[in-house]
This record gives C-alpha cells, structure tokens and sequence, in this order.
C-alpha cells in the first residue's frame, strides 16, 4: 500500500509543477489553486508513505521519478529542448533510483 500512496503523492507532485508553469508567476488564479492544492495532497500521500516505507527510499523514489517525469513533460509538452544532456541526467536519475531499492534500503 506504501507504494500506491507513493505513486499518488508523485502524480500529485507532477501535476503542481505542471500547473506551477501555466500560474505565470502566481498571477493566474486556477492554476495557482493547483499547484497549492497539488502539494498539499502530494506531502500528506507522501507522509502516509513513511508509514510502511523508508524514508531514504521513498523520498529518492518520489524526488527522482518526479524529476524525470517532469523534465520528460518539459520536453515532450513544453517545447523544452531535447538534449544529449538532458536525455543521460534522466537516465541517471532513474539509475539511481534503482540502484537504491536494489542495494536494498531497509
């Protein structure tokens, strides 16, 4: 159940920073509400989370999973460039991850 709620509190995350794109600063109304809104759901499923996971674990899962995701958004959606850079500090990231919850985090 741990890394369901994980998984909520990271689409949550995702879909803040994305809207914290489209506030323009704060300045628009609807999209502001989301972004708050959207962190608020985001630490409290990721405060449930500690309860069954560890907290080095969930927070490299939740940072780096939301990281890529979000750069990967930036490229796909928001017109950011693609770049060999860009494509391999991604690939680190989600290695990192891995090899966290391989080198076994209790």
């Amino acid at each position: 159940m741990g890394y369901v709620l994980l998984a909520g509190a990271i689409a949550a995350e995702v879909g803040a920073t994305t809207a914290m794109k489209y506030s323009e600063g704060f300045s628009r109304l609807w999209p502001s509400v989301v972004t708050v809104a959207g962190y608020v759901i985001a630490f409290a499923l990721l405060a449930q989370t500690l309860k069954t996971v560890s907290v080095g674990t969930a927070y490299a899962i939740w940072a780096g999973v939301g990281t890529a995701v979000i750069a990967s958004i930036g490229m796909v959606f928001l017109g950011e460039a693609l770049t060999a850079a860009k494509v391999a500090g991604i690939a680190l990231v989600i290695a990192g991850v891995v090899l966290l919850n391989i080198g076994g985090a209790h």
